[in-house]
């Protein structure tokens, strides 16, 4: 049994429920004989892969639905083996570079020299290109990227790259310059009510607009959260009446703590005590990026408005800098101690203003 979110998810343009001049658009592309590098970007949960494999549908036919995984096994120049999941069809292949660090360059120059190095083997194919997909392409390093805007050139004659990234402003400009940028915008809260709906239909049962608002209130903006949360609730609360208790992973409890930390105290000891949160979360495999994100939006909830500016503020400046740099952890402290500060110098000043 499926969830939900994978059973219900569209498979062609046309059954797409919301951006409908983007799917379009799509559709008259994968109908042209001069289909380019794409690079899809938008905020997570919004359908860009799934825009992905509608377009591929368009392009290549069902064929392209008849997948296999395997796990690949890279050499680096120094000889050390790194495996990568790789989901591929004889249209196309998706793999995430970005699994294995700072080796994803050689995990991009031997599967795009593979694929470049191949001709269709389906004569009943509408092109004779492949097509590989890259999820999180704005988590290549540098040296990936100026590997894969090399490639994008060389070996366009029977090979086209789909980039999937939430963001373009990490990836460097030759490579923004040689794809044609599609944006997949959140959909509106209209439009997730829709969504809902749909699947409420399909599984033969009434959702109360009451639940329908929590579920997208909670989801802001994230499709695949909100189908998710429905079918939670719907295993706790058949009715979906009452007062619905939607649950927090996790992690995202765990950085409001780490935030409420901040706030509450700003001594040495304090951020010792939060270093020691961060290693928690980072060796669960949470996003630095998540991370710095989750705990300045929960630190901005709790300072005063006078802060609110700054604490986002060194919140980019740090992950940018964390981008650049090699251990997440040392931006993560950093900004802690920056905002530490701020608030620190803030309350001191309100204090000294009391006393005048």
């Amino acid at each position: 049994m499926s969830l939900w979110v994978d059973k219900y998810r569209p498979r062609a343009l046309d059954d797409l429920h919301y951006h409908t001049d983007l799917s379009a658009r799509l559709k008259s592309l994968a109908a042209s004989g001069d289909f380019p590098h794409m690079l899809f970007y938008g905020p997570s949960g919004a359908g860009k892969k799934t825009r992905i494999s509608a377009t591929l549908r368009a392009i290549f036919g069902n064929g392209v639905e008849k997948i296999k995984i395997d796990q690949r096994v890279f050499v680096t120049p120094t000889k050390r083996k790194l495996d990568v999941n790789v989901v591929q069809s004889n249209f196309h292949i998706e793999l995430t570079p970005s699994d294995v660090g700072n080796y994803d360059r050689v995990v991009i120059q031997e599967i795009l020299k593979e694929i470049a190095g191949t001709q269709q083997i389906d004569l009943n194919a509408k092109q004779r290109f492949k097509v590989v997909i890259i999820n999180e392409a704005d988590s290549l390093s540098r040296d990936a990227q100026a590997a894969l805007r090399r490639t994008m050139e060389k070996y366009m004659s029977n090979m086209r790259l789909v980039l999937c990234a939430n963001s373009t402003s990490k990836l460097i400009a030759p490579i923004k310059s040689r794809c044609l940028l599609v944006r997949v915008a959140a959909p509106s809260p209209d439009e997730m009510h829709a969504v809902l709906a749909h699947v409420a239909k399909k599984e033969k049962f009434d959702l109360p607009q009451s639940a329908a608002e929590q579920i997208v209130a909670d989801a802001n903006g994230n499709m695949r959260k909100a189908i998710l949360v429905l079918e939670a609730l719907k295993m706790q609360s058949p009715d979906l009446t009452g007062d619905l208790k939607i649950a927090k992973p996790d992690w995202e409890t765990y950085c409001h703590k780490v935030a409420d930390m901040i706030v509450a105290e700003q001594t040495p000891t304090q951020v010792l005590a939060v270093r020691a949160k961060f290693y928690e979360l980072l060796s669960h495999c949470i996003p630095p990026t998540v991370i710095i994100k989750t705990v300045a939006e929960r630190v901005v909830e709790r300072v005063d408005g006078a802060l609110k500016a700054d604490v986002m503020h060194w919140a980019a400046v740090y992950e940018m800098r964390m981008r650049l740099g090699s251990k997440k952890i040392f931006h993560l402290e950093a900004w802690v101690v920056k905002v530490m500060t701020l608030h620190k110098h803030f309350m001191y000043d309100i204090d000294l203003s009391e006393f005048a």
